[in-house]
């Protein structure tokens, strides 16, 4: 007699077997498969990798904008850049306490006023988490239940762009950069522009992947990014 898998019997099978690949003999090779691992289907797995890999990318650039502008990690109190770094990233979802409530883009702005008199570099790093952590419905792991939404999500790779315009165009009343980024003399130095174009390009993958999966369209936004605002990223665009 064939079993209908809506069976109690059935489901609970179907269960044990599961619960039997999470865990293999001592010493065999074979992969172990952790139960948190059954509530996510390969679309949440690859959204986890690009989160883990934006995180990244933004720990890279906070080192290199720290290096370049040593007098943020000073003006911040801290005795190494390394220690500039790692207090960024230390504060759950990148909302540093002396950013207010200024987060995401409104960071990004701030750190690169002409009268900001704080850490200039925590405050662009941070106001890019804080918009990623946005663009990720504020969580950093996911499962099937969780609907990440692709226009979010390309609407923060455009802010990318515009925040990296900003970096490299934002001048004191000298005409002097507010933070050193890219430079081409003496000797060519464009791994900032290298770095946020990973960004940009992971935003737009992920992107492109869950619209693909969910059927969904991705309203694009064609701007000057000279001019351009930035895009809503807590709220979708309709």
């Amino acid at each position: 007699m064939r079993c209908s898998l809506t069976t109690p019997i059935a489901a609970t099978l179907i269960v044990c077997t599961l619960l039997a690949g999470c865990s293999t003999p001592r010493g065999s090779k074979t992969s172990q498969l952790a139960p948190s691992q059954l509530a996510k289907a390969d679309v949440d797995r690859v959204s986890d990798a690009h989160r883990a890999q934006l995180d990244a990318s933004l720990r890279v650039l906070a080192d290199k904008l720290y290096r370049r502008n040593p007098r943020e990690w000073k003006v911040a109190g801290h005795a190494t850049h390394e220690a500039a770094v790692a207090r960024i990233f230390a504060v759950g979802n990148y909302r540093l306490p002396e950013l207010g409530d200024k987060v995401g883009t409104q960071a990004i702005v701030l750190g690169l006023r002409e009268d900001y008199t704080g850490d200039r570099v925590a405050a662009f790093v941070a106001g890019l988490g804080s918009m990623a952590h946005q663009a990720f419905n504020e969580k950093n792991d996911f499962y099937f239940y969780d609907d990440l939404d692709p226009q979010r999500l390309y609407n923060a790779a455009r802010n990318v762009e515009i925040a990296a315009w900003k970096l490299a165009n934002s001048r004191d009343a000298n005409g002097q950069p507010l933070l050193l980024s890219n430079e081409m003399y003496p000797v060519p130095n464009l791994s900032f522009e290298r770095e946020i174009g990973k960004m940009i390009g992971n935003f737009d993958l992920l992107s492109i992947t869950i619209a693909d999966k969910t059927n969904r369209t991705v309203v694009k936004v064609v701007q000057n990014v000279a001019t351009a605002v930035f895009l809503p990223v807590a709220v979708v665009l309709r």
